[in-house]
């Protein structure tokens, strides 16, 4: 199998990852509940995790850095915190129903589309400097989209909403482990992310960075091994949004994945995708009726790469491929406004991902492959 799906999840881990939850599954008890040694070494690989998930997202201690069960529920946790009923909330065109989906579960909240051309840095970020207003309650926007690969001009939106006030929520789930990702530099209210993409860690993992001076609501309530006579989840993190047991595999083989990436460097990994991803493109676009949808520049875009075949149904040329042992992503990706956008809402797109473990030859498979589904 040649598997093109990262973006959903990395499939294809570090060796080390499943011997660090193999090890927790045996060694590790519940951290803060004990003073024994399996409950000590679970508390120290949860802090060393921590440790080495705030270097690497530019938090400011390791305590802002929260645990949960992935990007999805991260978000929950950041949207809820900052956005009330009848809230104004300004996102951008790419976003993934993790983002929209919660919004539109809050009564009467409004939310305000800044798009600009499609894949036109300067044109989104004047559309949010012209939406972000008095009313604005806060600012969601992905750092890279699911279904094009293209890098949002985060910067400068997070320079935005400093000058005005906004909280600023980053959706970090196609960028963090591929590009620099820092929630002090962009003074984010907090930024969200899985722990089993580009991290290379388990599913089941994800992570929510909290800013520094606020006070999230969370979503669940129990126990913490912390302040145990007090019926209020703590006013403090990381306890406050972690309530009940960890998980102590979970977090171990992210550690290792962390880890993993810091060895290899995000600019390596970068490079790396963005080459598979070019030669794909390349590939791709040699194939009669193939149409390519991807940003011209080659610093706005990552190693996603969504494409469509002239009269050929997504989902059935999914289906095809995968018959011939590629392992790719068809449709809307969980991410109907980023195909508004492209205006391939009605079609839908295949979407290829790489992670730092394709090889040239895959892609060219791929090539090959889809060139013999077309010529049924």
């Amino acid at each position: 199998m040649i598997y093109l799906d990262c973006a959903a999840t990395a499939l294809q881990k570090p060796p080390e990852v499943a011997r660090a939850m193999t090890a927790a599954l045996g060694q590790c008890a519940s951290p803060g509940r004990g003073s024994y040694p399996a409950s000590a070494r679970a508390a120290e690989v949860v802090f060393r995790c921590r440790e080495a998930l705030a270097q690497l997202l530019g938090a400011d201690s390791p305590e802002q850095v929260v645990f949960t069960s992935n990007a999805t529920h991260a978000l929950n946790i950041a949207i809820r915190s900052l956005v009330q009923p009848g809230d104004t909330v300004v996102v951008s065109g790419y976003e993934h129903n993790a983002v929209t989906r919660v919004l539109a579960s809050i009564p009467e909240v409004a939310v305000r589309v800044a798009v600009g051309g499609l894949f036109d840095q300067a044109g989104d970020l004047e559309a949010f400097s012209r939406l972000i207003c008095r009313d604005t309650k806060a600012v969601v926007c992905t750092h890279v989209s699911n279904v094009f690969g293209y890098i949002l001009p985060i910067d400068g939106i997070a320079a935005l909403c400093r000058e005005r006030g906004v909280p600023l929520i980053v959706d970090a789930s196609q960028s963090a482990g591929i590009l620099p990702v820092s929630a002090k530099r962009w003074g984010a209210a907090y930024v969200g992310l899985p722990g089993h993409k580009g991290l290379c860690g388990p599913q089941g993992t994800g992570v929510l960075v909290c800013g520094g001076g606020q006070t999230p609501v969370p979503l669940l309530a129990g126990g913490t091994g912390s302040e145990s006579l007090n019926q209020k989840m703590p006013d403090f993190l990381p306890d406050r949004l972690e309530a009940g047991t960890h998980n102590m595999p979970g977090i171990a083989g992210l550690l290792a994945g962390v880890q993993f990436i810091r060895r290899k460097g995000t600019d390596a990994i970068l490079c790396h995708e963005r080459r598979l991803s070019d030669r794909m493109a390349g590939a791709l676009s040699l194939i009669p009726g193939v149409r390519v949808i991807r940003p011209q520049e080659a610093d706005r875009r990552t190693g996603v790469l969504s494409f469509l075949a002239q009269g050929q149904d997504c989902e059935v040329l999914g289906a095809s491929l995968a018959a011939r042992g590629i392992s790719l992503r068809t449709g809307l990706h969980c991410a109907p406004l980023a195909h508004r956008t492209a205006g391939t809402l009605e079609t839908g797109t295949l979407r290829a991902s790489v992670s730092p473990f394709n090889t040239p030859g895959e892609v060219d498979d791929l090539a090959v492959a889809l060139a013999g589904c077309l010529e049924k």
